[in-house]
This record gives C-alpha cells, structure tokens and sequence, in this order.
C-alpha cells in the first residue's frame, strides 16, 4: 500500500483517521481559502478539499493523499470560521431554535493514476432554543472561534443541539469515514 497522508492540520481529523488503523503522516497544506463570490457551500468545500489534496500530492506524488474541509450553512449563508467572539456569538444567535447544514467534503489522490476524487456529505443539526446567556457561556467556556458555524460537536457545542440527522457522525467533527471508507477501497486499500 501507498504511503497515507492528511492535508490538514486539525488534530480531529488526525484523531478520525487514526480509527482506519492506517499509518500516516500529517501535513498543513497552505492554500487560500477565501470563498468565490456567491459559490455554494458544497462547492466550497469541494474545491477546498481538492486543493488541499493537490497541493500535498505535487511533492508527495507517490502517497495517498487525504483532503478534508467543511462548513456551514444556514438559510443560504456560509457560516464560516466566526475568529472573534462577537461572530462566534452573533451566529450561534442567528442558529438558535434553526436547522444549519454542515457540508464536509473530502478528497483522495491516489498515485496510481493521478486522480482526486471527492465525496461530500451533508449534516443537518438542528439547534435548541438558545439564550444569549447560554450563547455567551458556550463560546467563553469552549472558545469555538475557529470552527465552521461556531461550535465544535465534540465537544461542548453538543450540548446545543436538539437533534443532528446524517449518513456519518463523523461528517459532523471533518471527516467523513464512511465515504473516505469507499475511496480508500477504490483506491486498493482494503479495510476490514
């Protein structure tokens, strides 16, 4: 088998992987990751994945490479990474008592023959009622400013959702196992 790398930074998709049981190695790929005007969240994502996968695989050519992204939505909005607490705060308010999607993309090089291959898998969480006593405690206590739609599922930010409905709970932190499973398979690599 190839050798196994992540393009990404984030330890909770190092963690996810690491449930495959594949050795890997991870690397911060550097891209811009300003959003085109008016691009669709899935799109988005898409193309953030894939770039972050190609990015790796132009000086690994010969490793699996492993793209990942996401972001949320919420009324035809991207909800971005909020970086301050008074965006953290203002789209956790806007989210309350709301549906927003979560699209988490992810993208497979094999060097097979060159290719990247993507999935992308929607996860609707649908908020609680929140106060914007609870909205402040959330963001001072987990400081989820740099998460897409302010809350990070693994931790604390569970607490705020009334249900989630998808094909992959771990979609929901950035990786989504079940259609990176099925790429890794067409790719050769046999998982149990």
């Amino acid at each position: 088998m190839a050798r196994v790398v992540l393009a990404s930074s984030s330890p909770y998709r190092a963690e996810l992987l690491g449930r495959l049981g594949l050795a890997f190695e991870q690397l911060s790929p550097d891209i811009d990751e300003t959003r085109y005007n008016a691009e669709p969240a899935r799109d988005y994502v898409v193309r953030l994945a894939r770039e972050k996968c190609a990015v790796v695989a132009a000086t690994h050519p010969d490793a699996l490479v492993i793209g990942s992204d996401q972001c949320s939505a919420h009324n035809g909005e991207v909800l971005g990474k909020p970086h301050t607490e008074a965006r953290a705060i203002a789209q956790l308010a806007r989210a309350a008592g709301q549906c927003v999607t979560l699209w988490t993309a992810v993208a497979l090089h094999d060097p097979a023959d060159g290719t990247i291959t993507t999935r992308c898998v929607p996860t609707r969480v649908h908020f609680r009622s929140l106060t914007p006593a609870a909205i402040r405690r959330y963001v001072q206590t987990e400081r989820p400013l740099d998460c897409a739609g302010a809350f990070r599922a693994e931790g604390l930010g569970i607490t705020l959702f009334e249900r989630i409905e998808g094909d992959d709970p771990n979609a929901l932190i950035g990786l989504p196992l079940i259609a990176l499973t099925e790429l890794l398979g067409n790719a050769g690599v046999a998982l149990p």
